[in-house]
C-alpha cells in the first residue's frame, strides 16, 4: 500500500533529540518530509505564515515542552486557537512528566503525550508505534 508523503513539524531545540527523530523517521514505510523549527516563536510564525499562503500545512506536530522564546504550551495555545491551524495534530514529545505539564497540554488540546524515552531502542519503539497509530490506523484531517 502507498501512502501519500507525509508532512510533519518537529518542534525541537535539542540537537541530539532532531537528530535522533529524523533517525527514527527514516524507519517509516511511508515518505515524510520533515520540517524542524528550534524554537517556540519561529515555529508560531512558521505556522501562521503557511496558513496565510494557503501553503502546505503539516499533517502532524511533533512538539516539546522546553523550548526557546516561547514554550510548548504556548504554541499549542496558538495552533488551536487558530481557525485555520487547529485542526493539525498535536503530539507532545518531551522530557517533562510533570503531572502540571500534562494536565495543561491535554486542557489545550493536545492528541497526544508521550515522555521521550532515554533509550535509544525505547525511542525507536515510541516512533513505530507513532507510525502505527497516526500513519496507519488513524485518517489524518487534509485541507478542502
Amino acid at each position: 500500500m502507498s501512502h501519500k508523503e507525509i508532512n510533519i513539524l518537529l518542534v525541537e531545540d535539542n540537537e541530539g533529540d532532531i537528530l535522533l527523530t529524523k533517525e527514527a523517521l527514516q524507519d517509516f514505510r511511508f515518505p515524510i518530509n520533515l520540517t524542524v523549527k528550534k524554537d517556540g516563536n519561529e515555529a508560531i510564525l512558521y505556522l501562521m505564515n503557511l496558513s496565510k499562503k494557503d501553503s502546505s500545512l503539516p499533517d502532524l506536530i511533533l512538539l516539546d515542552i522546553n523550548l526557546p522564546k516561547k514554550n510548548g504550551h504556548e504554541v499549542l495555545q496558538s495552533v488551536k486557537n487558530h481557525p485555520d491551524l487547529k485542526h493539525i495534530p498535536i503530539i507532545i514529545l518531551t522530557t517533562s512528566s510533570s503531572d502540571k505539564d500534562i494536565f495543561s497540554a491535554y486542557q489545550e488540546h493536545c492528541n497526544s503525550y508521550i515522555i521521550k524515552p532515554v533509550d535509544v531502542n525505547d525511542f525507536f519503539k515510541v516512533a513505530a508505534a507513532l507510525e502505527e497509530f497516526w500513519i496507519n490506523t488513524v485518517k489524518l484531517p487534509s485541507k478542502i
